[in-house]
């Protein structure tokens, strides 16, 4: 576990740094730079990109995680780097002449609302491969347990490039065009930078070894990838939010939406390097038919994941108002409050549950998943087209929030009966418990002691210090109580040794 949290704290800084960017870039450049039908064109961009890659991948991802350790060497792992730079193609190779054949249905379903996305279309392409490449080595890098340098890439290099391209659009050094054109070379960038770390790391090979890993094992590795091919929509089904609102209520709203997305995507950082980090464990654990070590470990992830992103969540929303008054042009971006308390907490319960999937997906029962998967996908396309004509952008995140409380309530009942593993604890009983005593707190707050604070003069000074005063206080009193009630030993470990620092 050593090296798990070692990696796992170094990626979650960079994931930080790179908020920190990505809050200054999102919140006071984009919004300055790009109009709203511009901020929804480059959302509905890298979500489609995103959506398409993780399907041309054709389940590499989770292959080399769950097989890896029948690979792994120490030297050049049998060549299983080689499998991930093929199959690839070949997913890419198709998804590209469906691209082709349905183009001109794609342009004509966008045209009407969405003008801009139907004149970019052409660069979906370029894009999808280049994110589909850069998320493949993400994943070398993290079987091989080395997850910082990819992290950094993705969180910190490709935002501060992005900063930069808005900064030379918003000041006219550049036109729109060659603006989307850099935006999606930027994932090259990513690309080669990851392709280049993973050279350097020399446990690569893009030789593919004749006779291993078998015939019997390649043909249970395809049937795998294919499953898990059907199964990608579940981590991407709020991506298809962007595009349903795209396509209906046009790419203005989309880029209101997006900016409020932004903020709820805080909630689930954690779980990206936490995550990334402790599936290659989850797996060997359940490999070896170890059934007490995969509870330990998934309840542990679960319940820290519950812990960090309700108070990231509760610190976001006790905030909302004072976040939007000092957003450039907030007056109209407010209208996105309500997506990031529905689709914030629907964030909290996919971080918070999602290892459970992972479960699921390594073990021999994982063809069940597609059962869910079905529920899950079916259940957001119909909210999607239900709610967004009633709610607005309201209705495509409510649409995501149920569509993931009915996945993980048939997912984690199944886990439960036939694995025999949990994820729940009374720890994450206690954490609840504690949230919503300070919410009510907050309440309170806002209700009593915001009126005092504020100023008609200094409004936007007193706006940031009752922000300030508010959160260190609510948020310290958080964190007091759940060291004081013990929920968690590792938090009170982690606490009493930043104690001890500080006091030497």
């Amino acid at each position: 576990m050593g090296v798990i949290a070692r990696q796992s704290i170094k990626g979650a800084i960079a994931n930080y740094i790179g908020i920190a960017i990505g809050f200054l870039t999102t919140f006071f450049v984009l919004t300055r730079c790009l109009s709203e039908e511009e901020v929804g064109l480059t959302r509905m961009m890298v979500d489609a990109a995103t959506l398409f890659s993780s399907l041309a991948m054709l389940g590499t991802n989770s292959t080399l995680v769950r097989y890896f350790p029948w690979f792994k060497d120490g030297r050049t792992n049998h060549g299983i780097f080689a499998w991930t730079l093929l199959v690839p193609a070949v997913g890419f190779v198709v998804m590209l002449a469906l691209f082709l054949i349905f183009k001109s249905s794609i342009i004509a379903l966008y045209a009407p609302g969405s003008p801009l996305a139907a004149e970019y279309f052409y660069m979906l392409p370029m894009i999808t491969v280049f994110m589909m490449y850069t998320t493949v080595f993400e994943t070398n890098a993290s079987v091989l347990l080395r997850i910082t340098i990819p992290k950094i890439v993705r969180e910190v290099g490709i935002r501060v490039f992005n900063l930069a391209a808005y900064i030379l659009y918003g000041t006219g050094v550049i036109n729109f065009t060659l603006f989307v054109w850099i935006f999606c070379g930027i994932w090259g960038l990513a690309l080669l930078l990851n392709l280049f770390y993973l050279i350097k790391l020399g446990q690569i090979s893009l030789r593919i070894e004749r006779g291993f890993p078998g015939r019997k094992m390649l043909r249970e590795m395809g049937s795998y990838s294919l499953f898990m091919t059907a199964t990608v929509l579940a981590g991407n089904v709020p991506l298809m939010n962007s595009l349903f609102l795209g396509a209906k209520a046009g790419a203005a709203l989309t880029g209101i939406y997006a900016i409020a997305s932004y903020v709820a995507n805080v909630v689930e950082v954690p779980y990206r390097s936490l995550g990334a980090i402790a599936r290659p464990v989850v797996a060997q654990a359940v490999k070896d038919d170890n059934r007490a070590e995969v509870n330990r470990l998934v309840r542990q992830v679960s319940l820290h994941q519950l812990l960090v992103s309700l108070l990231i969540f509760y610190v976001i929303w006790i905030n909302i108002d004072a976040f939007f008054a000092l957003l450039p042009g907030g007056e109209v971006y407010a209208k996105g409050a309500v997506v990031v308390l529905v689709l914030g907490l629907a964030k909290v319960i996919n971080s918070s549950l999602s290892i459970g999937t992972d479960v699921l997906n390594f073990s021999c029962h994982y063809r069940v998943g597609l059962l869910f998967i079905a529920v899950l996908t079916v259940t957001a396309i119909l909210m999607n087209t239900y709610l967004i004509d009633r709610w607005g952008i309201g209705g495509s995140a409510a649409a995501t929030l149920i569509a993931y409380a009915a996945y993980f309530l048939l997912l984690l009942t199944f886990v439960w009966r036939r694995l025999r593993v949990s994820l729940f604890s009374w720890g994450q009983a206690k954490t609840i418990v504690v949230m919503a005593l300070a919410i009510a707190a907050a309440t309170a707050w806002n209700h009593w002691l915001t009126p005092l604070i504020l100023n008609t003069h200094h409004a936007t000074l007193s706006l940031i210090i009752d922000a300030v005063v508010k959160t260190l206080l609510l948020g310290g009193a958080v964190i007091l109580v759940v060291y004081a009630w013990r929920i968690s030993p590792t938090v009170n470990e982690l606490i009493d040794k930043t104690t001890q620092r500080i006091k030497r």
